[in-house]
C-alpha cells in the first residue's frame, strides 16, 4: 500500500468519523445565515505579522449604544504573531472564485474557474477535518465567461441535498456530482438559453429543494426560472422573468413540513413564491425590489429588501388554499442592506448597509435596537454562531461582533487576501476562501 493510499484512507476515515452539522446551500441550511450551536473563536491569524488593532478606525464611541461600542480587549492579530492561530488548516485554491464553501457530510465543497478566459471550471472537494483534498473535477465552460473584474466564472455558491452537489458557474453551466467526485449530469443551459448573460457576470445560486434543484437567471436577455430533476437533470419547469439584471438568489421559505416547502424567487419589481416541484406560482407581491441582496425567511416571515427592507407574513400550512401577504408587517428605509444579505437571529434582523454600518432591528417590529460601524468594504454576507456575528471585508479582514443589548466589536483578524465570498460554519469550523486559499478557523 503506497503512501498516498494510506493519506487517502486516513482522510476518508476522518471524513466518516468527524462529520459535523452541514452548511449545505448559501446561507446555511435554513438559508437564514445562523449557526446556534457553533463554537468559534473570536481571534485568529494566518500567521503572518499583521498590524495591531486600532479601536479609532471605528466611529462607535464607548459607552454609545446607539453606535454600539469597541472592547479594548477584543482578541485581535497583533504585531509579531508570526505563527498561525486558530487556523485547524489551510489549503491552496486553483484559479479565481467568489462563491462560497459548503459543507456536507465532513466534506467542503468549493468552486474555482481557471484559464485566461476563466472557462475552465472546478469543483474541489476537501476533508473539513484535516484540509485533506480528496478529489477535484474539471469541466470546459460551454457559456459565456465574461465577468467584472472584482467578480468571477466560479462566482454562485453550489448546493446539495446531502447525497449529490450542484454547482452552477457565471457561464450557465450546472454540474450535478456525488459526494465522491462522480459525474452524474451536466446542463449547459446556454445551449438552451444562448441569450442568457450580463456584461458582469451571473452570480444567483442555485437552491434544492427535494428533488428539485432550482435556478433564478434573469438578465436582459433570456431570463428565467427553472426547476431540474435532481436525478437526470432535465427541466421540470421553466418561467419567463422579468428582462433586468438580477444577482439574488432563490430562497427557502420554510413549511410545516419539508413536502410544504416553497421557494422565494425576488425580482425587480416583485417578489413570488412557488412550488419546488412544479414552479406553481402560490402568490406574488409587487415591489420594487433590490438586485443583489438576496431576501431570508425565518418563524413565518419573509424578509425582502425592498424599500429598505420589508417584513411580510406568509401562510405556511399546505392543507389550504396559499394566500398572498396583502401588507407589511414593517418596512423599514434605515434597515437596508447594501451587497451582503440580512441575517435573522434569534429574534433580531441585522442588515450591513452600504456606508459599511451595521444595523440590528428587532424582526417582530422592525424597530432600530443599535448601529455599529465596521470596516468596509462588504461583498460577503455575515453568518451568525454563537453569542456572536463574522464578518469579512473585502481586504480579508474578519471583524466578530459580540450580540446583546448593543453590539461589540470583540475581534478584528487579518488573513492577508482579499475576501468576496461568504463564510460557511460546521459544529466547530469557520470556513473561508479567496482565490488563492480555503481556510479552516477553529479553536480545536
Amino acid at each position: 500500500m503506497t503512501a498516498t493510499t494510506i493519506r487517502s484512507l486516513v482522510a476518508t476515515f476522518a471524513v466518516a468519523m468527524f462529520a459535523g452539522a452541514d452548511w449545505p446551500h448559501f446561507r446555511g441550511a435554513d438559508n437564514t445565515g445562523a449557526a446556534p450551536t457553533a463554537r468559534l473563536p473570536v481571534g485568529w491569524s494566518a500567521g503572518k505579522i499583521a498590524k495591531a488593532s486600532d479601536a479609532k478606525g471605528s466611529d462607535a464611541k464607548k459607552g454609545d449604544t446607539k453606535e454600539g461600542k469597541i472592547d479594548a480587549k477584543k482578541e485581535s492579530s497583533t504585531e509579531g504573531d508570526a505563527k498561525p492561530h486558530n487556523i485547524a488548516w489551510k489549503a491552496p485554491l486553483v484559479g479565481r472564485g467568489v462563491s462560497s464553501p459548503i459543507v456536507v457530510d465532513g466534506r467542503v465543497i468549493v468552486t474555482a474557474s481557471s484559464g485566461f478566459r476563466q472557462d475552465r471550471l472546478h469543483v474541489l472537494c476537501y476533508s473539513a477535518t484535516t484540509g485533506e483534498q480528496l478529489w477535484e473535477r474539471q469541466f470546459w465552460a460551454t457559456g459565456r465567461t465574461l465577468c467584472h473584474p472584482t467578480s468571477a466564472v466560479a462566482a454562485n455558491t453550489p448546493t446539495s441535498d446531502g447525497k449529490q452537489i450542484y454547482a452552477l458557474f457565471s457561464s450557465n453551466d450546472l454540474v450535478c456530482l456525488d459526494l465522491d467526485g462522480n459525474l452524474r449530469w451536466y446542463r449547459g443551459l446556454t445551449h438552451d438559453f444562448p441569450t442568457a448573460a450580463n456584461d458582469v457576470g451571473m452570480s444567483s445560486s442555485p437552491l434544492v429543494i427535494g428533488d428539485t434543484v432550482v435556478v433564478q437567471i434573469e438578465n436582459k436577455g433570456d431570463s428565467f426560472a427553472a426547476g431540474l430533476d435532481t436525478a437526470t437533470g432535465q427541466t421540470r419547469w421553466k418561467q419567463a422573468r422579468q428582462q433586468e439584471m438580477n444577482w439574488v438568489s432563490p430562497a427557502l421559505l420554510p413549511g410545516k413540513t419539508r413536502e410544504e416547502d416553497l421557494v422565494l424567487l425576488q425580482s425587480p419589481e416583485r417578489f413570488s413564491a412557488h412550488r419546488p416541484s412544479t414552479g406553481e406560482e402560490v402568490w406574488s407581491h409587487p415591489a420594487k425590489c433590490s438586485s443583489i441582496p438576496s431576501a431570508v425567511a425565518s418563524g413565518g416571515v419573509v424578509y425582502v429588501p425592498a424599500g429598505g427592507l420589508t417584513a411580510m407574513r406568509y401562510q405556511r400550512s399546505g392543507t389550504e388554499p396559499m394566500e398572498s401577504p396583502t401588507k407589511s408587517l414593517w418596512t423599514s428605509n434605515i434597515l437596508s442592506p447594501g451587497q451582503a444579505s440580512p441575517v435573522v437571529y434569534r429574534g433580531r434582523v441585522y442588515a450591513l448597509n452600504g456606508a459599511n454600518v451595521l444595523l440590528c432591528g428587532d424582526a417582530a417590529t422592525g424597530e432600530v435596537l443599535w448601529k455599529l460601524r465596521l470596516k468596509g468594504p462588504f461583498w460577503a454576507t455575515p453568518v451568525a454562531a454563537g453569542e456572536h456575528l463574522y464578518f469579512f471585508n473585502q481586504e480579508g479582514i474578519g471583524q466578530v461582533v459580540r450580540l446583546g443589548q448593543e453590539g461589540t466589536l470583540v475581534g478584528e483578524n487579518e488573513l492577508g487576501e482579499p475576501i468576496l465570498g461568504s463564510p460557511a460554519v460546521d459544529d466547530d469550523g469557520l470556513y473561508v476562501r479567496s482565490d488563492a486559499h480555503l481556510w479552516k478557523i477553529s479553536e480545536r
